[in-house]
């Protein structure tokens, strides 16, 4: 783990000084964190992109986390819902997304300000269904992280160890992974799955998704909170259901990550 992170370092000295696509999240806090120690605050600029599908407590959280790193940190307007593709839903939806906020990005590098624009793509993802990839390689962005061989709980790890507050953090991934594929994304719909999960989180429940099937929500939750799920059944099913869903149901095989991508896998979605 720790010659993974050495090895990182290196690829970031090679790189000289990046534009960081920065959510927030475990995986691109870490990385700019250990950009910044690598290079040097001057050669590192921290770009978030907020737009329907960013949750505003995520944005918050995002710009606090930037000023507790030191770094130099610029927060962009973007809308996924205005990208051609997008709002459709097919099962190449993020390749849309990711192509667009590099293309954002791109003008921090065009003026030579800094040479090379970074995101968190991890090991892990080498092995999931991720369109992003493809955009990424067209538009020259690379993933130190996954380069370096670092998967999610190395990350976690090292986090831990070098004392940032993301160690422990939920994965969370944009709303519109939340709406099954073939459904139109809309303001409307994220909204939805948006104050639901915030609820539920309000409750006392680290990692939540409410999956958006039309009108019927399938609550994921880690299977050791499912019991208390239940005990909070009457009182979370009215509240979903005050918010547009007219069936509430939680799903028996618990939370997992592009759960919604066994419809791709079984190819009851357009790729």
């Amino acid at each position: 783990m720790h010659d993974k992170y050495t090895r990182l370092q290196a690829i970031l000295v090679d790189m000289e000084s990046v534009v960081v696509a920065f959510s927030g999240g475990v995986d691109s806090t870490f990385l700019l964190d250990a950009a910044i120690k690598t290079l040097g605050r001057d050669r590192v600029l921290a770009v978030t992109a907020d737009s329907e599908t960013y949750p505003t407590e995520e944005l918050e959280e995002a710009i606090n986390l930037a000023k507790r790193l030191g770094a130099v940190h610029k927060v962009i307007e973007t809308s996924e819902l205005a990208i051609p593709g997008y709002k459709e839903n097919t099962g190449n939806r993020c390749y849309f997304c990711k192509k667009s906020l590099f293309e954002h990005l791109e003008p921090f590098v065009a003026d030579g300000a800094y040479k090379q624009v970074v995101y968190g793509l991890i090991a892990d993802d080498m092995n999931e269904h991720r369109p992003g990839v493809q955009a990424a390689k067209e538009r020259g962005v690379r993933g130190p992280l996954q380069e370096a061989g670092l998967f999610k709980e190395e990350i976690r790890d090292l986090s831990r160890e070098h004392g940032l507050p993301t160690w422990n953090k939920p994965s969370f991934a944009c709303l519109s992974s939340r709406i099954a594929y073939g459904e139109t994304i809309t303001v409307e719909k994220l909204g939805r799955v948006g104050e639901a999960e915030r609820y539920i989180r309000s409750l006392g429940f680290g990692q939540v998704r409410v999956r958006s099937h039309g009108d019927i929500a399938r609550i994921e939750v880690e299977k050791d909170a499912m019991q208390r799920l239940i005990e909070n059944g009457a009182g979370i099913s009215d509240k979903l259901k005050e918010l547009g869903f007219i069936y509430v149901s939680m799903d028996l095989s618990g939370y997992r990550s592009g759960s919604m991508n066994k419809v791709l896998e079984q190819g009851g979605a357009v790729k």
